[in-house]
């Protein structure tokens, strides 16, 4: 059968798409990329804050849609909406053939064959954080086990040159504002034998960067009680033929280590790229958030990495409005991102969910209030960042090479090494020759210019 997919969320919930696709087609299953001549149409979902899970839900009534009027025979809903609300979905989407939860990704076949047996339903006293020991770091086991190997069929669905790569599935924090620990299960590593295999199969297809995610990926080896996994890890990617980046996503202040910043430091292949959401800067803010560290200590993690990885490009992400959060709290947080100058910073509204920790408390800051706390960070932001890049020009620039513009095929565009894909600004070139171009491969460029958070550069010529 033509099996049409459609992948929300992040880029961890992308590997479990590409690892269905996989399984699929290895089942003998055709992929197509045109949902109007799919026979069998996967939504793989995302329900981590309310924007994501209405994404989600229509996204999910556009292919019912399609199931009514056109030649799709089945639906089925994969990923964290339908770990979270299988029954609801079901029962108020009448279309929808199979729900898969996160741990059920190898029954992507048997939905598709109409033979699935679900795991059994937890119950919702299940699922929700265990209050009766605040100061615990686990939470209780939601019976979510299924970790993916080297050995397991996947498709890329990301351009040839880059790939996502998950060291680890789930996680042990109990973060007030989040769901995943309950949608994902506990914090499992896989085994660096298997990662370092998987990455020579990627490398062997062509991607030349490689970026490890999971959910804290700076906790990779510790629930398995490594010491140093993730330096080792890093040194080990380090010697793979073929690879020209290897980044990391997705730190944690706590866990990012002197071996690990030491090895970014010295391995040639691994991006001086720290990603490390600190959520806040208020120390009563992220007290209540069930954060680690303070603005003191934030402090000195930052000018550690700095004076450790020289050179290193730094991105954050932070919430504003959590419950309780004062214009005194903002006004903390604006003075830590004006004097520590980060690279990049993404900025998030608070999202009340049900499930969380934090639900239990009084959703007390106006969405307007939110909506201009957030604004108001970034406009500070960009002013760092415009400053920053006007002292960029002239500089010479190693630029990876990412193609053509969407909708404009005769500009090409590409990323600096302190640039993740899809998340970060980009490098636009100017006045170029597109046979130096090609995907995948590294330029020369002299920056020209600037464009909001993007920047201009000028490929040098190539010697012949």
């Amino acid at each position: 059968m033509k099996i049409g997919f459609v992948s929300l969320g992040c880029p961890k919930n992308l590997v479990d798409g590409e690892v269905m696709l996989g399984m699929a087609r290895a089942a003998g299953h055709e992929i197509t990329a045109d949902a109007d001549d799919a026979e069998v149409i996967v939504v793989n979902t995302c329900a981590f804050i309310d924007n994501a899970k209405e994404e989600s839900v229509d996204a999910i009534l556009e292919m019912a849609q399609l199931k009514k009027d056109g030649k799709a025979k089945k639906l089925i809903v994969t990923g964290c909406l339908a770990e979270r609300y299988r029954e609801q979905l079901k029962k108020e989407i009448p279309e929808i053939d199979a729900c898969l939860g996160t741990g059920e990704v190898p029954e992507i076949v048997n939905a598709i064959n109409g033979t699935v047996t679900p795991l059994t339903l937890y119950k919702k006293s299940d699922l929700l954080p265990d209050t009766s020991r605040p100061a615990a770091p686990r939470h209780p086991g939601t019976g979510i086990t299924y970790l993916y190997g080297a050995e397991t069929p996947r498709v890329l669905t990301t351009p040839k040159h880059f790939a996502y790569m998950k060291v680890a599935e789930g996680c042990d924090y109990t973060c007030a504002f989040c769901i995943i620990p309950t949608l994902r299960g506990e914090y499992r590593s896989r085994d660096i034998d298997s990662l370092v295999r998987e990455a020579e199969q990627l490398a062997a297809q062509g991607v030349k960067e490689l970026l490890l995610i999971s959910q804290d990926t700076s906790f990779f080896g510790i629930d398995r009680k490594e010491k140093q996994a993730l330096s080792r890890l890093l040194r080990r990617l380090n010697d793979v033929a073929g690879l020209e980046w290897i980044r990391l996503l997705y730190l944690y202040p706590t866990t990012i280590t002197d071996d690990v910043l030491m090895a970014m430091a010295e391995c040639e292949k691994v991006c001086k790229y720290v990603d490390l959401p600190l959520q806040h800067a208020s120390a009563d803010v992220l007290r209540r958030m069930r954060r680690p560290g303070n603005r003191e200590a934030y402090d000195k993690l930052l000018a550690r990495v700095r004076a450790t990885v020289p050179g290193v490009t730094l991105r954050t992400t932070f919430i504003v409005g959590f419950p309780g959060e004062t214009e005194a709290d903002f006004q903390q947080l604006c003075d830590f991102v004006r004097d520590t100058e980060f690279d990049h910073v993404g900025v998030f509204t608070y999202s009340h969910e049900e499930g969380t920790r934090a639900f239990e408390m009084t959703d007390d800051v106006p969405a307007k209030v939110k909506a201009k706390r957030r604004d108001t960070l970034m406009a500070l932001q960009q002013a760092i960042v415009a400053r920053r890049q006007q002292a960029r020009m002239g500089d010479t620039v190693r630029v990876m090479v990412d193609g053509p513009v969407p909708d404009m095929p005769l500009a090409f565009q590409g990323r600096l090494e302190g640039q993740a894909p899809e998340i970060d600004a980009v490098v636009y070139f100017d006045d170029a020759d597109p046979e130096l171009l090609t995907p995948g491969t590294i330029v020369t460029a002299v920056v020209t210019g600037a464009r909001d958070y993007d920047l201009l550069a000028r490929p040098e010529p190539i010697s012949r």
